[in-house]
């Protein structure tokens, strides 16, 4: 649904953005991350048509928006970080004038309207100036002005910042609902959120692409190595001194009880296990580990 290749953009003699590619397939839900600066919102502002690319190719649903403007905004809902509300408006007349800038004709507006009214939990605030919400309402929104006209891809520009927790799960429930139904490529500083919601990340550093992937990908590729947890029946001193006896083991980190292994080879939790039988200790735990999103996040951005 979204396929970006070579993307750049310059603003003056600045280049907020390098040279990027990727794709965000049909009915995916894809964080977008990187540090301030790396030129996330650049990257989200193109998708959404409000200013185009220096060079580079971007496919919208298939189309180009330099040649197709339109058709590509009609299938983009956009929710920028800081969404321009009418405060003295209504929530369903506000979203009723979004209806009308979306051009969805006269005789659907209305049932338009209390589609999404409906989709972000906003019924019972329709007719509540948008000025006098609670931030959490407004970003319900924004999502809701982001759905109108009902576009089969939504960017999302930081749509939980500003949030406390109670409002944040209540958004991200929101977001997490449209899994499959929409494709949607979300940008947050929230790396919990963004593990919970997303089946891939994109990660973007200095205007140019860090890494792209599942979480666990990522770290797989990052660690260079294996790493296995294992809580084992023994004294730890021994345990220790067999673990770091093994050829394949390169770092052994004692741990609540138990080791961190870091180690070569796609078979280091079933050597690591063979070595402990050997001893003639028992197992009590033994899994794979991979590095967090916070972990990955750091040290793909401190890299480039």
């Amino acid at each position: 649904m979204i396929e970006v290749r070579d993307l750049t953009k310059r603003f003056g003699g600045v280049e907020a953005l390098g040279g990027i590619s990727f794709t965000v397939r049909a009915g995916e839900v894809v964080g977008f991350l990187g540090p301030n600066g790396a030129g996330k919102t650049t990257t989200l502002r193109i998708l959404a048509g409000v200013f185009p690319p220096s060079s580079g190719v971007v496919r919208i649903a298939g189309r180009d928006p330099l040649v197709e403007p339109l058709a590509c905004r009609r299938a983009v809902g956009y929710f920028p970080e800081y969404a321009p509300f009418y405060p003295e408006l209504g929530v369903a007349e506000y979203l009723g004038f979004v209806a009308r800038l979306k051009r969805i004709p006269r005789a659907r507006r209305r049932s338009e309207v209390a589609r999404v009214l409906a989709a972000c939990g906003l019924e019972d605030v329709a007719r509540r100036r948008v000025g006098t919400l609670s931030k959490g309402y407004r970003q319900r929104v924004g999502l809701a002005q982001a759905l109108c006209g009902d576009p089969p891809i939504l960017v999302l520009d930081e749509p939980t910042i500003g949030l406390d927790p109670g409002q944040v799960d209540e958004i991200r429930a929101l977001i997490g609902g449209l899994r499959g139904e929409r494709t949607v490529l979300f940008s947050s500083h929230i790396l919990s959120e963004v593990e919970r919601l997303c089946e891939r990340v994109i990660v973007i550093a200095r205007g140019r692409l860090a890494g792209e992937g599942t979480p666990a990908e990522l770290g797989e590729r990052l660690a260079g190595a294996q790493r296995v947890w294992l809580r084992v029946d023994a004294p730890a001193g021994a345990a220790a001194a067999a673990l770091r006896a093994l050829a394949t083991v390169h770092g052994v980190v004692p741990a609540d009880g138990g080791f961190h292994v870091e180690g070569a080879g796609p078979d280091l939790a079933r050597t690591v296990g063979e070595a402990m039988r050997a001893g003639g200790w028992a197992v009590l735990e033994l899994s794979r580990e991979t590095l967090d999103l916070e972990e990955v996040f750091r040290r793909l951005v401190t890299t480039r």
